[in-house]
């Protein structure tokens, strides 16, 4: 797995940013079962980065938590068999599934640690757990993909043993 990782602004998180996504990252596409070596762009930025991306591409004029951007639209929930026939999803050099990007605003995962009563590490985790779920074509629109999802996010967030 390839990790495009990048950090901007002056705060910084009280873990190791880099390290921990990776292993979140490569155990939430374990347990989603992807059968590829993938890659993931990672961007940790401020509230005032994030609300821009967020107006942007969805055209909500404030901060959020996490952005995903999906590279492939799949036909179900981590459904991967048909990209044996998609090269285009793959790098070409790599030989790797692009999946796509995360976005993560750092003063957010403090904020939502501090009201969830939880750690710095696992809201961070949480948002890139949820953020790969989207990237492997997980939603939460309706009712019954809410409860697919979130039920993914436990089995997850319980592999990797970070609980609230």
């Amino acid at each position: 797995m390839t990790l495009y990782y990048e950090e901007e602004g002056a705060l910084l998180l009280p873990l190791e940013g880099q390290k921990t996504a990776e292993a979140v990252i490569e155990r939430a596409l374990d347990v989603i079962g992807c059968p590829y070596e993938a890659e993931v762009s990672l961007l940790l930025t401020m509230d005032e980065q994030i609300q821009k991306m967020n107006t942007e591409f969805r055209g909500i004029e404030r901060s959020t938590d996490v952005l995903s951007f999906p590279m492939i639209d799949y036909p179900g929930p981590g459904e991967f068999g048909f990209l044996d026939e998609r090269e285009d999803c793959f790098d070409p050099e790599s030989g790797e599934l692009s999946l796509g990007d995360i976005v993560i605003s750092k003063e957010k995962v403090i904020a939502q640690a501090q009201e969830y009563g939880h750690s710095v590490l696992r809201e961070y985790a949480f948002l890139i757990v949820h953020s790969v779920l989207h990237l492997t074509g997980y939603d939460h629109m309706e009712e019954e993909e809410r409860q697919e999802m979130e039920a993914m996010q436990r089995k997850i967030m319980e592999s990797l043993c970070i609980l609230r």
